[in-house]
């Protein structure tokens, strides 16, 4: 063997990065391995944050000092030893971009390739390929140029102009807005008296400051009594330029200044009481000078065989694909080539059903993640570690297997895939497993397993007891007497489906990926009055962010705090009065190494405490409040049940946390070091306080070990016993064999999607056959 072979080891010593606890792994390369445990375990810890984290820092210090100030800086991970590490791509479920520009196409460069293609074969023929994009605006202008000729200085005419592709009246946005005037201010009052109702806009800030200076309008004139030029100032004056107190600012009206911080952004990017403030104040219509295209007059007009880029576009891909199939033109023959095979690769992998003008930010999580995946199909790489984070998210049994084969087929390139994975269905294809745990948090971080699927189902471990389970099926279902009704549902894919809920029982709405559950259950049934929606959105958070502050735990335990101890609540908030003065409140302390990542330590002063010494004197039930914050949720859910430390209002919240599984969480345990499965369970725990009647859950399996599945299931069954109506959208077997009601739609994905092909029980589905979910649920489920 040569010696440059003998290197197929990715060796890693030592990590204790979150809670990993001294973990030492060899993993194969050029081959498929599958990190396994229940969520929290560490697993993303120790593929994302240690082995692809610690390969993109080696790589971002390759580029030059001037090219590393522009990157994100990252710390070197907590490993003792990491070796043979090869270059890291990393496919995420992060949502793509929520730019309102950014579509399917513009993300993955089909758009790129069809702008190419329409500008050489294009008929009548309007411009380069430019003239067929919905970013760049047609713009021209004249005007004298200073050269110099001969050593002397000549003026020249000159004129320029750029063809693109932007539909003038929506900017290439598609739609267009409308202001409802009477929401952005109030028309009896001046600006002094509070007349803008805009969030953010008030007169003791910047805003006021700006107001009052700019000349434009009297701040203590009621906004009736302006005059159409002091009105027009005020709402639509566009941005300029202006000296108050002898500081340079600028101005500009409240409808540019909206459309410049709140419309330039994908509206479920927003803040949550900005979105209410823009849906209520804004209305989006379709532009209807380019019919929601985007495109200009002249990019619509140019056509091949009849058929404009704006209807490409709007195909579904799978219809494209078969378009772009039969065009035969040798002197575009490789971009043809290239075409085809992206398009393909849509179909292959589960997205025919997309249309290339679809907005990215309207992606689903397990979409954004398959779409990313395009990009490293067809490429010429070789020798890369692939890293995936559950795959599966989002995928139908049906579409589980196809996502298998492209996994293998990366692997088969000469690749290194490293995939975080809870489905047996993928775990079995594994060439070796890691299996982490023995439980979540504290408990967890260390390896129970390691090697191939074989040796995991006769290992013992939590995962191999459970890789065989097999959902049965209730005895009795429960029985509804009333129902919702949803009528003539039209929402993106959806034919016309009339269907009626029942109420008071567990509902689960199934079908393939893209056959319009989410847009029958999103588009008609969530924004109804009683109805509390748990969606896929992810939950941001910063370091100083904790379960405490985002459920609304923390104001009941700083009131009872200072309550007890007399003095203020601001005290015992780290990022407020009681913070520790030297980290601020953070805990640590970041010394700045220039272009080098910058590190952090623990703060000397408050030991990694986060709050001031004097703080920590305030004592209730016995504790301090940075001894309240470690304790796990278990331990809090029993310190504030009875005793001195009684609390009813932060035991409540205790309570859902624990119900939902989170016991072993620590209360005050920063946002960004919980999984995507612990945060997706926080966001359901902060909303089983609701007031609604109607639960509507999508996909709260996702992130969750086949353990704590059947904890999952306890707790739908103790929500629909205490009287609610759950509705769960779920791809997961175990669930659908456990519902009450099925409702499955399909038959395929997009248009050949959006009917309901099955309503009834989970056992007449299995005796029915007929469907694909029937076919995959009868070979899961025990006789």
């Amino acid at each position: 063997m040569h010696e440059a072979d003998r290197h197929d080891l990715i060796r890693v010593h030592g990590a204790r990065e979150n809670n990993l606890k001294d973990v030492s792994i060899e993993i194969p390369k050029r081959r498929l391995s599958v990190f396994t445990g229940v969520s929290g375990s560490g697993k993303s810890s120790l593929v994302f944050d240690t082995i692809a984290a610690e390969s993109q820092r080696m790589i971002n210090e390759t580029y030059s000092t001037f090219v590393q100030g522009f990157l994100p800086t990252l710390g070197r991970p907590d490993v003792d030893v990491l070796e043979g590490l090869t270059t890291a791509i990393i496919v995420d479920q992060q949502r793509m971009g929520s730019d309102p520009r950014s579509t399917v196409g513009t993300a993955t460069d089909a758009n790129a390739m069809l702008r190419i293609l329409f500008s050489r074969l294009g008929r009548p023929h309007v411009g380069s390929p430019q003239a067929f994009s919905f970013n760049i605006a047609s713009i021209s202008g004249a005007g004298a140029v200073t050269t110099t000729k001969g050593g002397q200085e000549v003026k020249e005419r000159r004129t320029f102009s750029v063809t693109g592709g932007m539909c003038p009246r929506c900017e290439g946005r598609g739609a267009v807005t409308d202001f409802d005037l009477t929401e952005l201010y109030d028309a009896e009052k001046s600006l002094n008296e509070g007349a803008i109702s805009i969030p953010g806009y008030s007169m003791e800030g910047w805003f006021g400051r700006i107001f009052r200076g700019c000349g434009f309008f009297d701040p203590d004139k009621p906004i009736k009594k302006y005059t159409r030029k002091e009105l027009n100032d005020l709402l639509y004056k566009e941005p300029t330029k202006i000296k108050i107190e002898g500081i340079n600012l600028t101005y500009a009206g409240l409808v540019p200044n909206i459309q410049k911080s709140m419309l330039s952004k994908d509206i479920d990017a927003l803040q949550p009481h900005i979105r209410a403030f823009v849906e209520r104040v804004v209305t989006f219509t379709t532009c209807p000078e380019c019919d929601g295209t985007r495109l200009s007059a002249a990019a619509r007009s140019s056509k091949i065989n009849g058929v404009s880029i704006a209807d490409c576009c709007a195909m579904q891909i799978s219809d494209l694909a078969e378009w772009v199939g039969g065009l035969d033109e040798p002197s575009v023959a490789p971009l043809l080539t290239s075409l085809r095979h992206t398009l393909e690769s849509f179909v292959e992998i589960g997205l025919g059903y997309l249309s290339l003008d679809r907005p990215s930010g309207t992606l689903s999580g397990g979409e954004a993640q398959r779409t990313k995946m395009i990009r490293h199909l067809g490429s010429a790489l070789t020798d890369v570690t692939y890293v995936f984070d559950e795959p599966s998210i989002g995928l139908h049994p049906h579409d589980i297997q196809r996502m298998n084969d492209l996994l293998k087929q990366l692997r088969d390139k000469g690749n290194t895939v490293l995939v975080v994975e809870h489905k047996p269905e993928m775990i079995t294809i594994a060439d070796h497993v890691v299996d982490l745990g023995p439980r979540a948090g504290t408990e967890g971080g260390q390896v129970m397993f390691e090697g191939t699927v074989a040796g995991l189902r006769k290992s013992g471990t939590l995962t191999g007891r459970h890789l065989d389970d097999r959902a049965t099926l209730k005895p009795d279902v429960r029985k509804s007497d009333r129902s919702l009704s949803i009528r003539n549902a039209t929402t993106h894919n959806l034919r016309d489906v009339s269907v009626d809920l029942p109420l008071g029982v567990l509902v689960v709405v199934t079908g393939v990926a893209g056959s319009g559950k989410s847009s029958l259950i999103h588009g008609s049934l969530a924004k109804k009055e009683g109805v509390v929606s748990v969606d896929q959105t992810p939950i941001r958070g910063s370091r100083r962010s904790s379960p405490a502050t985002y459920t609304g735990l923390l104001e009941p335990i700083r009131k009872a705090f200072a309550k007890a101890n007399g003095v203020k609540p601001a005290l015992f908030s780290a990022n407020s009065e009681g913070a520790c003065p030297n980290c601020n409140g953070a805990g640590v302390t970041y010394i700045d190494l220039g272009v080098m990542a910058g590190v952090a330590n623990t703060c000397e002063v408050c030991e990694g405490k986060r709050f001031d010494a004097s703080v920590l004197d305030y004592k209730f039930g016995g504790k301090d409040i940075s001894e309240v914050l470690a304790m796990p949720v278990a331990e809090a859910v029993t310190f504030f049940a009875d005793g001195d430390a009684k609390t009813p209002a932060a035991h409540k919240i205790l309570t859902h946390l624990a119900e939902v599984g989170l016991g072993y969480v620590s209360i005050g345990q920063p946002l960004t070091t919980l999984s995507g499965g612990e945060r997706q369970r926080l966001k359901l725990a902060t909303h089983m306080g609701d007031k609604g009647g109607v639960y509507v859950l999508d996909e709260p399996t996702t992130g969750l070990h086949l353990a704590d599945v059947e904890q999952l299931l306890g707790l739908l069954d103790r929500l629909v016993d205490a009287g609610k109506s759950v509705i769960v959208i779920e791809h997961h077997q175990a669930v659908m064999a456990h519902a009450d009601w099925i409702i499955d739609l399909g038959p395929g994905a997009g248009h050949d999607g959006g009917r309901i092909v099955f309503e009834g029980t989970p056992r007449d589905l299995i005796a029915d056959r007929s469907t694909l979910t029937g076919q995959h649920l009868a070979d899961y489920v025990k006789d």
